[in-house]
């Protein structure tokens, strides 16, 4: 992945992460396109930018990604950056039998969505030199949160994903896990403003730092999502569960 010139793709780029990375990633020089499933959310983010376009995508609907695949494409064969960032968060009670509606919506965006999106795009992506495929993942895949489970057990499931991938491609595209900590966004209710939670435009910095890298890492982590990334690899799994779940 270059440190401009690119063009990236990034999905659920209305709010939050995604509307900031794609915001960043265009004031360095790289063409962006942004997708999600509210037009005028996308056409928020890019206000009066050029070199930014918006494309309508329900990344829980396999059809409409196979389409939007399709689309992209054509409109942009120079397309060299897919940024996987789609995600929705949702509270779950495990202890009692209840409606599965959330976990099976978690999966199907965080997990199936992104698997999807990715096989859509992998054979035109390893045709472009530089290319890069970039999962966002959460501190939660190492450490998960009780009272989210499911979204825990994808984020897990997108760093397994995401290992994988980079075995498979090696030496043709670039495969970058980005784990952010607990962000100040619009995940779940209140959390924009929530105390204790990394400011947006702090995480956004650190993570642009090492996007400017060259080579940019597989691995692009904040200082603050350390305690759960180096949780169980430094012997403190237990307790670091312990701190994130009191009971």
């Amino acid at each position: 992945m270059r440190s401009t010139g690119n063009t990236i793709l990034i999905t659920g780029a209305g709010s939050g992460i995604g509307r900031a990375l794609a915001r960043r990633f265009h004031a360095r020089g790289d063409t962006v396109l942004v997708a999600g499933r509210r037009l005028d959310a996308l056409h928020e983010t890019i206000g009066d930018r050029d070199r930014m376009h918006a494309f309508e995508l329900d990344i829980a609907d396999p059809a409409d990604v196979a389409a939007f695949a399709q689309r992209v494409l054509t409109a942009h064969p120079a397309l060299d950056v897919l940024v996987n960032n789609a995600g929705i968060m949702r509270n779950e009670d495990m202890g009692h039998a209840r409606d599965l509606g959330d976990a099976e919506a978690t999966i199907t965006t965080n997990l199936l969505g992104p698997i999807r999106l990715t096989d859509a795009l992998v054979e035109h992506l390893a045709t472009r030199p530089h290319a890069a495929i970039v999962n966002v993942s959460s501190g939660l895949a190492f450490v998960p949160l009780t009272v989210a489970p499911t979204y825990s057990a994808t984020k897990s499931a997108i760093h397994a994903y995401t290992v994988s991938l980079r075995h498979v491609l090696a030496g043709r595209v670039q495969v970058i896990e980005l784990v952010p900590p607990a962000v100040q966004t619009g995940l779940t209710p209140g959390q924009e403003t929530r105390e204790g939670y990394m400011p947006l435009s702090d995480f956004i910095d650190e993570v642009m730092a090492q996007f400017a890298r060259q080579p940019v890492p597989d691995e692009i982590l904040v200082e603050r999502v350390k305690v759960l990334r180096m949780a169980e690899r430094e012997g403190r799994f237990d307790a670091t569960l312990g701190q994130l779940n009191p009971r």
